[in-house]
């Protein structure tokens, strides 16, 4: 086996190990709030968009070469996780009169797929970049609405 080879193989493994990990990192987040999804959930979403994108990638190189004039999308089995990742967020939200629950809870599980189909596709850098983004502003979103609820309760 070719050095570059063995390279390219521990990469792939490298980016479903540090997609496993950005998803637990995400679902721990949601499971200390007792959120419809946890550590499992958003993990194995992260996980398993990280694995279709690198199959859809490396399968046009694997199999795209078979036929003469055959024209493969390496992103076209990536591209379907969207809607499964629709199917699953709308399984999260629930309407109870006028109160609307796990809408946040979705979006990450949108976001989560959007973080393993970047490091599916190789794009380290941006996907933990959005990643650190994210959690930040949405600790300063948290503190922002405990100030709001604490302040109306006192308004009261």
């Amino acid at each position: 086996m070719e050095f570059w080879e063995l390279f390219r193989e521990l990469e792939i493994y490298f980016r479903i190990l540090l997609s496993a990990i950005i998803g637990f990192v995400i679902g721990l987040d949601r499971t200390t709030k007792n959120k419809p999804a946890g550590l499992k959930t958003y993990m194995y979403v992260a996980v398993a968009c990280t694995l279709i994108t690198i199959i859809s990638i490396y399968s046009v190189e694997r199999y795209g070469s078979q036929q003469e004039g055959t024209v493969m999308d390496p992103m076209r089995l990536a591209a379907q996780i969207v809607t499964g990742l629709g199917f699953i967020g709308a399984g999260l939200i629930l309407k109870d009169g006028l109160q609307v629950k796990g809408l946040t809870s979705a979006a990450m599980i949108f976001f989560v797929g959007g973080v393993g189909i970047g490091i599916g596709a190789g794009f380290y850098s941006v996907v933990i970049f959005a990643v650190i983004i994210t959690l930040l502003i949405a600790k300063i979103g948290n503190v922002i609405e405990m100030k709001g609820i604490s302040q109306k309760e006192t308004d009261d």
